[in-house]
């Protein structure tokens, strides 16, 4: 009896650690990594119709998290404040990946989160 009452507290222990774990992501940390991955990619990156490369897509970004950074709660509202599409047009962003495809920047960035996470356990 007192070894099922206490598997039966296995679940509610996880769940309640599971999310403080996510709860503790650090916003900056998390937002450099996503800024840190657009740099370090080896893609093209396309705004308005024009091309920058990976290191003018990531300063671009990082200018807009700057700029939005007082509405910007998670990792989510800065992909959708400033790394979605352009202000002046509302064009989405893409992304030309090395092997030739292409997408929407918020979608890829998206990935690029569940990664991360998955892979911090977040």
């Amino acid at each position: 009896m007192i070894l099922l009452a206490r598997l039966s507290l296995i679940p509610i222990l996880i769940v309640t650690f599971a999310g403080q774990t996510f709860a503790t992501e650090s916003r900056e940390q998390t937002v450099n990594y996503l800024i840190d991955h657009v740099g370090k990619s080896n893609a093209t990156f396309i705004r308005n119709g024009a091309t920058h490369t990976a290191a003018e897509a990531a300063a671009h970004i990082k200018a807009k998290y700057e700029h939005f950074k007082n509405q910007i709660k998670t990792p989510e509202d800065f992909i959708r404040l400033a790394a979605s599409k352009s202000l002046l047009t509302g064009k989405p962003y893409l992304v030309r990946t090395p092997d030739g495809k292409e997408m929407r920047l918020d979608v890829w960035l998206t990935e690029a989160l569940k990664q991360y996470r998955t892979e911090n356990h977040q």
